[in-house]
Order: structure tokens, then sequence, then C-alpha cells
């Protein structure tokens, strides 16, 4: 499921190809992707131009507006677990699962949003609808502070790997990147937040903050389906250290990277690098 890195890294592609553009076509082959009818969806996004891109967590806003100005409206994209949304050659082959396509005025682009699965959604809302959008989210996990971050584990039962999957709590991490940066930080994924060290709170902050900046400025990671706003994949995946690595030899110490499941989800982990405390989380899920 694109995260964080993969969402940020398609954010700066739209900015590098697509900003200044106008819509003067949107085509919807799949209504299924789209939050609200067809209709509306296409009459709000004609003739609109592109003039900013946002984001947080996982959630992707790019602002619109017609070329006199006037109130700003917002393509909000999520691109849940196989989605991707490029800026492609007019005249490029429309592969399979490609459902919306958006043209841009120039002629020679546009934007297309492919999804094989179809969980990814995509809507045009106002400010204040899209402000309520963010609202659900909690602090970006690029963007927090320390002490944001500290807080917000204050207290909390449950693992520590489903509190920092916690959209509500910490906006951008999924499976990937919350193994690698317990990982880094060297704590177990069954570890309680409020039993953790502030030292070691501290550590995961750090972690957390340097796992996805890494990933972004290596594009993301590419198991099958993402891609960036260019269509070309990331380049994280050589990067990984432990997630989908279960029996490999941990690149620190040499054991072996071993799987679990928590609340449904899997987990990758060094038993060496990142020991199990004395007392940990069910695996069932947090219990907050």
């Amino acid at each position: 499921m694109p995260e964080l890195p993969e969402v940020e890294t398609i954010a700066r592609g739209l900015r590098k190809g697509a900003l200044g553009e106008c819509l003067t076509g949107v085509e919807v082959r799949h209504r299924g992707v789209l939050i609200g009818s067809a209709e509306e969806f296409a009459s709000q996004l004609q003739n609109q131009r592109l003039v900013a891109v946002r984001r947080k967590g996982k959630v992707l806003a790019v602002e619109l507006r017609t070329s006199n100005g006037g109130v700003p409206r917002y393509l909000v994209v999520r691109l849940g677990m196989t989605g991707q949304f490029t800026v492609v050659p007019r005249h490029a082959p429309v592969e399979p699962h490609t459902h919306v396509r958006l043209l841009l005025g120039g002629g020679k682009n546009e934007l297309r949003f492919r999804d094989i699965r179809r969980f990814g959604r995509l809507r045009c809302c106002t400010r204040e609808e899209l402000e309520a959008v963010l609202r659900e989210l909690g602090p970006d996990a690029q963007e927090m502070t320390e002490e944001q971050f500290l807080g917000a584990m204050r207290g909390r039962r449950g693992a520590i790997k489903s509190w920092l999957m916690n959209q509500r709590l910490l906006a951008g991490l999924g499976n990937i990147y919350a193994d690698e940066a317990l990982f880094a930080a060297g704590i177990h994924p069954l570890a309680q937040p409020r039993r953790i060290s502030r030292q070691a709170a501290s550590r995961l902050f750090k972690a957390v903050r340097k796992v996805l900046d890494r990933a972004v400025r290596l594009g993301g990671t590419t198991f099958s389906d993402y891609l960036n706003a260019e269509g070309r994949p990331g380049a994280f995946l050589a990067k990984l250290r432990v997630y989908q690595r279960t029996g490999e030899a941990c690149r620190r110490c040499r054991q072996a990277i071993r799987r679990i499941v928590i609340a449904g989800r899997s987990c990758h982990f060094c038993p060496r690098c990142q020991p199990r405390p004395r007392n940990v989380a069910s695996m069932r899920g947090p219990r907050n």
C-alpha cells in the first residue's frame, strides 16, 4: 500500500509536471472509484487550473481554480492499496484498470488514475470539506514535533506497531515504514507505548523521520503496483532491513528475521536487535 513517501513522491511529480495546466477534459471509465456522481465530478473539474499540491499523511489534494480566480476546488486523491496517479503522454496506450483520465490543456499530457484493486478514491470538494477530511488525521509523520510524538504515545496501551499505523494519531505510516522505523529504533513491535522509556521513544521519533526522509529521497518503495507521477518505480526496496524479509539474515546481527501478525497485519522484526519486553501487548490489537 502506498504510504507517506510514495504519496509525497507523487505530489512532487505533480508539482513538476502538471502545475499551471488547465483541465480541458474528464473521462470517467469506472464510477466506482469516485466519491459522488461521475457527472458532478466531471463538471466540477472542467476548465479548472492546477495551482497547488498539498499532502497530509497519505492524502493528496490538488488545489484547482478557474482562470479568473474564484472559489477554489480540491481534487482529493487516496491511492488505496494499488492506486497510481501519473502524468503520461496523451497518446500513450491506455492500460487496463485505468479508471479516470484528466486531459491537460497543453495538449501533450494527461493525468491518469489507475487502480487494479479499486480501493483508491477520487473526489472533488470545497476547502471546508477538505479540511474536515484532514482534521480526522493525526499530525503528519514528517512534520510533527518530538513533543507531539511523545505526547501522543503517553498512556497508550496496545502494540506500538498498531499505534504507529493509527492514522488518527499519526498520519502517513503503514506496514512498511512502521516495521522499518521500529527496527531502526531497536523496539519490539509488541512493546506498549506507555511502557516505552522517554529515551527509547525519542529514538523512535528520530527513526521515523529518518526512514521517511530516506524513502522520499529514493522515490518510495515498489513491490508490484506503485509508480511515481512519471510512471517509474521507487528505489527504496533495496534498502529495506526487515519488511518482507522473513527468514533472511538481519543485516545488522545475522539473526533470522521473524514475522508475526498483530491485529491482522503482518509485522517483521529482528528478535535480537528488537528484544521482546517483559510486558507485551496483545497481538489482537490496541486497547486504548
